[in-house]
């Protein structure tokens, strides 16, 4: 089916609404948006799947697709809230790579308990609930906390390579990795304004129906240049470019590492093995996060530049909008299961991190070493 406009809108779960209109309260303005038509599909199926409360239509199916979202919420509030506190307050646990990670956690809190129960209210009611100033400050605060996460694995992914090829040049001050944390925060917050600047809300009509919605989108809703442009940059600035510039790390600190496994010697130099090891594990948790981070955000980009350059035209399969779904979801899960894969990976951590979920006031903390290896790679 083809429509007259395409327009990035919240969903619509009315029975009557077909419209292409494309949702905007999307994970950082990724358009992993939902069809309208999508959605009218599945309600042709089953018309009985809508019931009027207070006012509002509500798509039953949603809720179903809600309740996924207040698990993601629920289980990343914990997760995330428990990685700060066993980073910050453990003594031995103050190490470059977990302050970065707290940064990180942050972030993940500052989404879920702001722009994931928005989005989750779309699949429930057919009307954009936050006003103006909600459709300013979602995606703002959506750019602003994969911006942190993306800068901050680039950080981190950096570390790494100082720590293990240029060893001598790492720095170990409390005080500069706060500095560059707060750079990464307001680098994040920069390139998020432009959100702020250009989202506003748009009422659109749907000609066979005489209906009219209001709906959040990012710029304004003229042709076909702003998709492609909105699209193609946040692939290139938030996906693209970092995970290019993560991979160079990479490749480096494979290289050191095979290079001095060749020269260690096989006998003696146990403190230097212990060393090595140690930071290849390391090495290793950090490229487990950005490989979940490029999982679990590529399907929403992918999406989002499809839809930008075939704007006019309206997917109203099945298939697409189970995708669609399933690409927000995967997007929100990446903010809640870092403490977990950090968890199942470093057993230091899970220590103390099963100490403060079960809410278990630990003895003294042992102290910690003194040794500036120690200090750069443990976890």
């Amino acid at each position: 089916m083809r429509v007259t406009h395409g327009a990035q809108g919240s969903i619509k779960p009315g029975a009557l609404l077909s419209a292409h209109a494309r949702s905007m309260c999307s994970i950082m303005s990724v358009d992993a948006a939902l069809n309208a038509e999508d959605h009218f599909l599945l309600m042709n199926m089953s018309l009985e799947s809508v019931a009027t409360h207070r006012g509002y239509n509500i798509w039953l199916p949603g809720v179903g697709i809600a309740a996924v979202y207040a698990l993601i919420i629920a289980v990343g509030l914990v997760g995330n809230a428990t990685l700060m506190k066993t980073c910050l307050l453990v003594k031995s646990m103050r190490t470059v790579p977990n302050l970065f990670l707290s940064s990180l956690a942050l972030g993940d809190l500052l989404l879920l308990v702001t722009c994931a129960p928005v989005d989750a209210s779309r699949y429930l009611v057919d009307e954009w609930l936050f006003g103006r100033v909600g459709c300013k400050l979602i995606p703002f605060i959506q750019l602003t906390s994969v911006g942190v996460s993306v800068f901050t694995l680039t950080a981190l992914s950096a570390d790494r390579y100082k720590a293990i090829v240029k060893p001598l040049d790492v720095q170990t001050s409390t005080v500069g990795i706060c500095v560059r944390a707060v750079a990464i925060w307001l680098l994040s917050l920069s390139l998020a304004v432009p959100e702020a600047v250009f989202s506003d809300l748009h009422t659109y009509s749907i000609a066979h129906t005489n209906e009219t919605f209001v709906t959040c989108g990012p710029y304004p809703q003229a042709g076909h240049l702003h998709p492609r442009i909105h699209s193609t940059a946040s692939f290139v600035i938030f996906y693209v470019g970092p995970l290019l510039t993560i991979s160079v790390y990479y490749v480096f600190i494979a290289r050191s590492l095979i290079q001095s496994s060749k020269d260690l010697p096989e006998e003696g130099h146990q403190h230097l093995k212990k060393q090595m090891k140690s930071r290849k594990r390391l090495a290793k948790t950090v490229l487990v996060f950005v490989g979940l981070f490029a999982v679990c955000w590529l399907p929403s980009h992918v999406i989002y530049l499809y839809r930008s350059y075939h704007y006019d035209q309206a997917d109203t399969s099945l298939g697409h909008f189970i995708a669609s779904v399933s690409a927000r979801i995967l997007a929100f899960t990446n903010s809640c299961v870092n403490p977990f894969a950090l968890y199942l990976m470093s057993k230091s951590f899970s220590k103390h991190f099963s100490k403060q979920i079960l809410c278990c006031r630990s003895g003294p903390q042992p102290r910690s070493q003194s040794s500036r290896s120690t200090n750069i790679t443990s976890v």
